[in-house]
């Protein structure tokens, strides 16, 4: 059984999961935020984080868009970051 990764490598990984989403939108919107917000994560907000992951884009960018509402799981300050939107450079 291999050993479970290291915060470290849950980070790397989370990176290449935010910014190969499938979409360049997607990219941008889960990456820009990765890219700005991980020096500061701690276990639990890597936790939120790779739980985001998991979950559709289109309903992600909607929570992050506010056309939908979020999830009580997700709600919060790392939410409300993601709505600035001030994070996505193009």
């Amino acid at each position: 059984m291999p050993d479970p990764l290291t915060f470290e490598g849950r980070l790397q990984r989370a990176r290449f999961r935010a910014w190969h989403r499938g979409t360049r939108e997607a990219d941008y919107m889960f990456g820009g935020f990765f890219d700005r917000y991980h020096p500061e994560w701690d276990e639990a907000a890597l936790a939120w984080f790779e739980a985001l992951l998991e979950e559709d884009d289109v309903d992600v960018m909607a929570w992050a868009l506010k056309t939908q509402p979020v999830p009580p799981a997700f709600l919060g300050e790392r939410m409300e970051a993601m709505q600035r939107l001030d994070y996505v450079a193009i």
